[in-house]
């Protein structure tokens, strides 16, 4: 089974409510520094707070962009994209613009893409796609991966966790299929417990969103006592 420390080290700790307050955030960045979770994941107001909570951590500052519908235009992510660097982001996980997508307009997406990953390297910080795989085909997806292989942001990820469903092993598999060694996979949304996350792994995911990485890590705990 994967190590404990890897495993934890694969969780995106999430807090994204709408009535999240700055002592949450100051709870959420004492649990992903006492859990060993790579990055607290948050909308963009709370990066510059949590930079400060985190000033001396390694976990990484992650800021939501076009958050959770993707319907705001490339100027306006590339916007948020360049604020939440400025406010001390390490990464960025932004939702395409999943109405382009069906309409198969697929240059708007690798337009988008493009201009948000050249924005992200710019900043030297992680970026990830984020396809909502709940509202497309799987042909849908399979393309959009195919433009992420071409322009290379680090991560695609699979769901907001505020859409119609969540990861599902099968479009982990999927993705990683397209994507091959050229870009990671994120699962993200219904993730709640050590066997899914155990799931996602094995089919390819090398990053976790989740709210629930405490549950996942206390219940390995007890599995590897049990053994």
């Amino acid at each position: 089974m994967i190590e404990l420390k890897r495993l934890a080290n694969m969780v995106d700790h999430t807090l994204l409510k709408a009535d999240a307050q700055k002592a949450e955030f100051e709870q959420l960045c004492k649990e992903a520094t006492n859990y060993g979770f790579k990055m607290v994941a948050i909308n963009s107001y709370p990066v510059a707070i949590c930079r400060d909570f985190l000033e001396d951590s390694e976990v990484h500052v992650g800021a939501a962009i076009g958050f959770p519908l993707g319907q705001t235009t490339i100027e306006m992510k590339v916007f948020e994209v360049e604020d939440v660097i400025k406010n001390g982001a390490d990464e960025i996980d932004y939702v395409i613009n999943i109405g382009k997508v069906k309409e198969g307009d697929f240059g708007y997406i690798r337009e988008e893409m493009k201009a948000i990953v050249n924005s992200s390297r710019k900043g030297n910080i992680i970026s990830k796609v984020i396809l909502e795989n709940c509202y497309l085909t799987d042909q849908e997806k399979i393309v959009v991966c195919e433009i992420a292989k071409e322009v290379k942001p680090d991560y695609v990820k699979t769901s907001t966790g505020f859409g119609i469903g969540g990861a599902t092993v099968e479009d982990v598999k999927l993705m990683k299929s397209v994507v091959g060694e050229t870009v990671k996979v994120k699962a993200a949304g219904g993730i709640r417990d050590l066997d899914t996350a155990l799931q996602m792994i094995e089919a390819g995911a090398e990053r976790l969103g989740t709210s629930a990485g405490i549950k996942i890590i206390e219940e390995y705990k007890q599995l590897k006592g049990a053994g």
